[in-house]
C-alpha cells in the first residue's frame, strides 16, 4: 500500500439503524474504488464486512470492520458499524477514531429509532456528518421528500448536494448541485432551481460575506460557494444529503468524489487533547514528526493469531518491530508486524503515519481505550465511553470438560467488546454475562463456542434473596451426646431481635458469671452464622437480625468448642422460626430518560411490575426522567421490554436500592419452588 501523507486520509465512521444497507454501501463502494474485483451481497455472507460467521447467520453486521477504499489519490478509511442497538459498543469505538460520520438512511423506510440514536451520538462527538439517504431504486421511493423529513428531524443544516434523475425503479443517475453540471434534464430544472437554491441560502447563512452577498442579490461566484460550503461541512454548519442506490451502484463514485472534496483530512480538524503524567494538556498536531500517540480503539480475540488491536494513530508514526509504552497501564510493549486491516484480510505495512488506522497483533497488557506512546514522552488521550450493560444473564458450562475453559473465554470477550461485562454474583454464586440485550449475550456465547471451544448455557439469575425475622423471640438449646466415654455437652439460651434494613447480622454477648466460658462464645458466634446462612424458610441468609446470647451453661469435662458449635446452629435454626420469619427481595432504583410522549405508558408498566415512582424529572429537551423503585423480580427482562414500550427512545440505568419484605402470597410460592429444588 503506497504511503499517504496526512491531508489525503479520510477516516469515516458509516453508522445507521438496522437494515439501511449500509454494509452494502460499503461494498459498492470498495468495488466502485477497485479495492474489490467481485461485488459481495449480504444475502450470501460475502461482503468484505461481515467476515464473521455470526454475521453471516444474521444477515448483519455484529461488530465493526476496518476498509479501506482507495479514490483519486486519497485513502478513504471506512468504519463499518454494526446498526443493531445491541452491538452499539463497536459504533461508540468507530465515532472516536473517525473525523466525520456517515449516517445512512433507508428511503423505503425514512427516519427511524436507530437513525436518530446515531444522529444523537455523531452531534455528541460534534463531528461532521453525510447523510446517504440509500435503496432509492425501491417502490415508492422519493428523494426530496425524505430530505423534507430530515430537515424536520435533525435542522435546517441538513442539506442536499445533488438531485436524483429518475424515481423508483427508474433511478438512474444523480445531478450535483456543486460544482454546477454542463446540463440538467428539462425535466428535472425546476426541481434543480429549487434545490441550488435552497443550498445557497444555506451555505451563505454559515458566513458573513456570502450572507450579505446573497441578501443584496450579488453573485457568489462558485469558488466562493465551494470555500465556504467546504469549510460549513467541517465544522459541522451543514450536514450533505447525498442520493444512492448501493445494489445498482447509482450515485456510489459521486459520493466518493463528495468524501474526498468535503470530508475533513484529519489536519484539518480542531487538534486532539493528550496529557502527560503531570496532566499538563497538550493539543497534538497530526505529523509524523510529532510526539507518538496512538489510541486502541478495538481488541479482537482469535484463536489462532491470538489478541488483535486496531488503533489509530495521532501524532507521530508508529513502525514495525519497534518498542512502545502503554501510558494508560504503565506498561512497556513490543509493537510486532504492523499491517492495515481490509475487513477479514491484512495488508503488511512497516508504518502508520499520523491520521491513519492499522492493527498489530500479540501485544501484552493493552485493551481498548489505551494509549501508546514513547515512555520519555509519555502521554494519554482521552478514552472511550461505552454504554453500560443492562441485561444479564447466568452462564453455565455445558459439561465439565468446560468448566475450566468458562472464565478464560469470557474475560477474553469482555476484553474485545467492553460493552460485554462477566462477573460473578457473591450473593447467588453465579457467573453472569451482562451485555446490551439477549443478542448481544447470546452472540458473547456463540464466539466463546467457536472461538475457544467452549460450550455454555444461559439462564435466568437467580434472585438474591434474603430472609428476616419480624418479632422478638427467645430460645433455650441444649446440645448433648453420650455414649460412652468422653461426651458432649453444650447449653445457651438466645434472644433474636429484628433489626433496621441493611443491618446484617450482628452478634453479641450478654453472658455473665461465666456460665458459658470466654472460649466457647466464639463458637456459638460460628454455630449462629452458619445457620444464618442458610435461613428457615427458603435456603437463603439471615439479615437485619440481632442475635444475643444471654446465657448457658457448660460441663467442665465433657463440653468443648464443637459442642458450643452445634448448639449456636440449632438454636439459632429455632429462634428464626419463633421470630415470624419473613422473605427480602432485593429493590431496585431505575433512572428511566424518555421522550415526554410515553411517560404515561412507562408508569402504568412499572406500576404493574409493583414499581413505585419516586418523582419525574423534566429535562427541557422533550425527555423526562422517571426514577422509581422496583423488585428486582419485575425487572430481569427491563432492558428488552422497555425497548419494545418506547420504541427503542428511552434508557434506563438500574441499581440496588433496599431490600423490602415480600408480599406473603409471593414469597410463599418462591419458599414452595426452593422446597421442590431442594427435593
Amino acid at each position: 500500500m503506497p504511503t499517504y501523507p496526512t491531508e489525503l486520509l479520510r477516516n469515516l465512521a458509516l453508522l445507521s439503524h438496522s437494515g439501511c444497507g449500509k454494509t452494502s454501501l460499503v461494498e459498492a463502494l470498495l468495488f466502485s474504488s477497485g479495492a474489490i474485483s467481485r461485488l459481495g451481497r449480504v444475502e450470501d455472507g460475502n461482503t468484505s464486512g461481515d467476515y464473521e460467521p455470526e454475521a453471516a447467520k444474521r444477515g448483519g453486521s455484529t461488530q465493526l470492520s476496518i476498509l479501506p477504499c482507495p479514490w483519486k489519490n486519497h485513502k478513504i478509511t471506512l468504519i463499518d458499524t454494526p446498526g443493531y442497538f445491541d452491538f452499539l459498543g463497536d459504533a461508540e469505538s468507530a465515532l472516536r477514531v473517525a473525523d466525520a460520520g456517515i449516517l445512512v438512511v433507508a428511503a423505503n423506510a425514512g427516519v427511524e429509532v436507530g437513525t436518530e440514536q446515531m444522529w444523537g451520538r455523531i452531534q455528541t462527538q460534534n463531528l461532521p456528518c453525510f447523510i446517504v439517504v440509500n435503496k432509492l431504486d425501491r417502490e415508492n421511493t422519493n428523494f426530496l421528500p425524505i430530505v423534507d423529513r430530515l430537515r424536520d428531524v435533525f435542522g435546517k443544516q441538513c442539506v442536499p448536494i445533488q438531485i436524483p434523475i429518475g424515481t423508483a425503479q427508474g433511478f438512474r443517475e444523480v445531478v450535483p448541485l456543486l460544482p454546477i453540471p454542463q446540463e440538467v434534464p428539462t425535466e428535472f430544472a425546476a426541481a434543480y432551481e429549487q434545490a441550488r437554491n435552497q443550498l445557497i441560502e444555506a451555505v451563505a447563512e454559515t458566513d458573513d460575506d456570502l450572507a450579505t452577498k446573497f441578501l443584496e442579490s450579488e453573485d457568489i461566484s462558485e469558488e466562493e460557494l465551494l470555500t465556504a460550503f467546504r469549510n460549513a461541512v467541517v465544522s459541522a454548519q451543514i450536514v450533505p444529503v447525498i442520493a444512492t442506490s448501493a445494489i445498482q451502484g447509482v450515485g456510489v463514485k459521486e459520493l466518493l468524489d463528495v468524501i474526498i472534496a468535503f470530508a475533513p483530512a484529519p489536519n484539518q480538524l480542531p487538534y486532539p487533547s493528550a496529557w502527560n503524567e503531570q496532566l499538563d494538556e497538550f493539543k497534538l498536531e497530526p505529523t509524523n514528526d510529532g510526539p507518538l500517540a496512538a489510541l486502541i480503539f478495538k481488541t479482537t480475540a482469535d484463536p489462532y493469531v491470538g489478541k488483535l488491536s486496531f488503533l489509530r494513530v495521532y501524532s507521530g508514526s508508529l513502525k514495525s518491530n519497534s518498542e512502545v509504552f502503554n501510558s494508560t497501564k504503565g506498561q512497556p510493549e513490543r509493537i510486532g508486524q504492523l499491517f492495515v486491516p481490509k475487513g477479514k484480510e491484512q495488508e503488511l505495512v512497516q508504518s502508520l503515519s499520523a491520521g491513519e488506522i492499522g492493527a498489530v497483533g500479540r501485544l501484552s497488557s493493552t485493551s481498548s481505550g489505551d494509549t501508546l506512546s514513547m515512555k520519555d514522552n509519555a502521554l494519554q488521550l482521552k478514552g472511550i465511553s461505552y454504554p453500560p450493560a443492562q441485561y444479564s444473564q447466568a452462564v453455565y458450562p455445558k459439561s465439565k470438560a468446560d468448566t475450566d475453559k468458562l472464565s478464560t473465554a469470557l474475560q477474553r470477550l469482555a476484553e474485545e467488546d467492553p460493552s460485554i461485562r462477566f462477573l460473578r454474583d457473591s450473593e447467588t454464586g453465579e457467573s453472569l454475562l451482562a451485555g446490551l440485550g439477549d443478542a448481544h449475550v447470546e452472540l458473547a456465547v456463540s464466539r466463546a463456542q467457536r472461538k475457544f471451544g467452549v460450550n455454555l448455557v444461559l439462564q435466568t439469575p437467580k434472585i438474591p434473596y434474603k430472609e428476616t425475622v419480624s418479632a422478638t423471640s427467645k430460645v433455650e438449646h441444649r446440645y448433648r451426646q453420650q455414649s460412652g466415654g468422653h461426651g458432649h455437652y453444650a447449653h445457651i439460651l438466645l434472644r433474636l431481635e429484628p433489626l433496621g434494613r441493611g443491618t446484617g447480622l450482628e452478634f453479641a454477648s450478654e453472658v455473665t458469671g461465666g456460665n458459658v466460658p470466654k472460649e466457647f462464645i466464639p463458637s456459638v458466634e460460628k454455630g449462629i452464622r452458619r445457620a444464618a446462612a442458610d435461613g428457615a424458610l427458603a435456603g437463603y441468609p439471615i439479615v437485619d437480625t440481632r442475635a444475643v446470647l444471654y446465657d448457658g451453661s457448660f460441663h467442665p469435662v465433657d463440653s468443648a468448642s464443637m459442642d458450643f458449635d452445634m448448639c449456636g446452629f440449632f438454636g439459632m435454626k429455632k429462634g428464626i422460626v419463633d421470630g415470624s420469619p419473613g422473605l427480602l427481595e432485593p429493590i431496585m432504583l431505575l433512572r428511566i430518560t424518555t421522550p415526554d410522549t410515553y411517560t404515561g405508558e412507562i408508569i402504568g408498566d412499572l406500576n404493574g411490575r409493583r414499581g413505585r415512582v419516586l418523582g419525574m424529572i423534566p429535562e427541557g429537551d422533550g425527555t423526562t426522567i422517571v426514577e422509581a423503585n422496583a423488585p428486582l423480580t419485575g425487572i430481569q427482562r427491563y432492558a428488552l421490554d422497555l425497548r419494545s414500550l418506547a420504541q427503542g427512545r428511552a434508557s434506563f440505568t438500574m441499581e440496588f436500592s433496599h431490600d423490602e419484605e415480600m408480599p406473603q402470597n409471593l414469597a410463599q410460592k418462591v419458599i414452595e419452588q426452593s422446597k421442590q429444588e431442594k427435593s
